[in-house]
């Protein structure tokens, strides 16, 4: 429980109401504003708000004209900038010339302009940071931050929505936890664990930037030490045999889903039958599909699409191959997956919100692929999960089912092998491991859908699965 204690404002002339300064007094809480004097340095004061923020100030004589002035200090922090600090920051403003004095006080007086910014205020400089292009490792200009758009919406969601009119230097540990608590306790929507880990995530990169050498708009980040929030536990949604076998078929009735695009319905099967992620899928141009009617096709992922920001060469079995023909099939875009509105592809959402549904208020406007099939909710990274499975189950290690994943692994054959070895010496995509690993998925999803394994036949007679 946060203490709060009152202290009596000592009177505007008189000192009597002078205190030895400590930082456990700076840290006390307060029921209303209030300044304390230092007894030990004449001068010296501190301003404390109900907010818990306590801010240095003393006043220095001007020996050119004789003249008293309120020179700002800093806000408190215990760490780095305590009473001992504002003591001896004192001692040194008096023993300054006059030119120098009046130079300290005009940066000190810039520098609390800087601290006068509100949170609000700070977020918007944030995403213009985040979002101005700068060149990557490929040699494209992207956002320095290309997640930017997801960060910024936890900071105008929660942390703008809540703290956005007050003072960033005056935001206090107490604020972020209170909010983080009120995401969990669902005062911002659906309870959610995870939102809260997100805006946790974002103010404090927020705060640690703002506090940063020429911005200086805090001088230290209010998100430390906050209470650990309850562990989220992984997703195991593993679609059955049946449940494969009903949403294969289902995903080709024009009837019943009507509501959803035909190519957005291809999408959820190639993920199904690649492992790619949806932004690694649906992003595919035709210009990164190669060799479809040779002996190993497959599509390259830029790194620009990949999470780990690493180039992808995904081998396509016979089943994946089959599925981007038919996406392309009386497609005259440059995409495979094409948005029907433009040449654009599909939003990286387009399977997610067709296997949900469209929903306004709780009111469903447009039933979901699962409604519509009677399938369990699920989501199309859960289609990733059901592929690694089957190839589990069909004797695959997890070392070979990591690469067609695309997760790092740290160990093969129980020997530990040292990070720089990959990242920077061994370049090689094992195509053939994957390949392998994704035709016997392939063949596994063929006999659970019921479709004979694909003959050695001329490629331009394949039937579309």
């Amino acid at each position: 429980m946060t203490e709060t204690t009152t202290i009596p404002e000592p009177a505007k002339r008189e000192r009597k109401g002078s205190v030895i300064l400590t930082d456990r007094l700076c840290g006390k809480r307060v029921e209303k504003r209030v300044k304390l004097y230092d007894r030990k340095c004449p001068g010296l004061y501190v301003s404390v708000t109900v907010a818990g923020v306590a801010t240095f100030y003393a006043k220095v004589s001007d020996r050119t004209t004789g003249k008293q002035r309120t020179a700002w200090l800093g806000i408190h922090h215990p760490e780095t900038f305590g009473v001992e600090h504002a003591r001896a920051e004192v001692y040194r403003l008096r023993g300054l010339g006059a030119a120098a004095l009046a130079e300290t006080l005009r940066d000190r007086k810039d520098r609390q302009a800087k601290q006068g910014k509100t949170v609000a205020e700070i977020i918007e400089e944030r995403i213009e940071w985040m979002k101005t292009p700068v060149r990557k490792a490929d040699g494209e200009m992207r956002p320095r931050l290309e997640a930017w758009e997801n960060t910024a919406s936890h900071l105008h969601r929660f942390v703008g929505a809540r703290l956005g009119k007050k003072l960033a230097r005056e935001v206090t540990k107490n604020d972020i936890a209170t909010l983080s608590n009120d995401i969990v306790a669902g005062k911002f929507g659906r309870p959610s664990t995870s939102n809260a880990r997100h805006m946790r995530k974002a103010a404090s990169a927020l705060f640690n930037w703002a506090s940063e050498a020429g911005r200086d708009y805090v001088t230290a980040s209010p998100c430390v030490n906050l209470p650990k929030l309850d562990p989220e536990h992984p997703r195991i949604r593993v679609l059955t045999e049946d449940e494969i076998r009903i949403l294969w078929h289902g995903l080709d009735d024009d009837v019943l889903l009507a509501s959803w695009d035909r190519r957005t319905r291809l999408g959820l099967k190639f993920e199904l039958v690649t492992m790619l992620r949806s932004r690694e899928l649906l992003g595919a141009h035709r210009d990164e599909l190669f060799d479809l009617d040779g002996e190993n096709p497959r599509v390259d992922v830029p790194l620009k699409r990949v999470k780990k920001r690493r180039v992808i060469q995904q081998p396509l079995s016979d089943l994946a191959v089959e599925i981007i023909k038919e996406a392309l099939k009386g497609n005259n875009k440059d995409f495979v997956f094409a948005s029907p509105l433009d040449n654009k592809p599909l939003h990286r959402k387009a399977m997610a919100d067709a296997l949900r549904g469209d929903q306004r208020k709780g009111v469903v406007r447009t039933p979901g692929i699962c409604a519509l099939l009677g399938l369990r909710p699920f989501t199309p990274h859960d289609l990733r999960r059901t592929a690694a499975t089957l190839a589990g189950d069909l004797g695959f290690s997890d070392a070979q089912i990591a690469l067609c994943l695309d997760h790092a692994t740290s160990k093969k054959a129980e020997t530990e092998v040292p990070s720089v070895t990959g990242k920077v010496y061994v370049h090689s995509r094992r195509m053939k491991e994957k390949k392998a690993v994704l035709d016997a998925v392939a063949a596994e999803l063929r006999r659970i859908i019921g479709q004979p394994a694909v003959k050695a036949i001329d490629p331009k007679l394949r039937i579309a699965a």
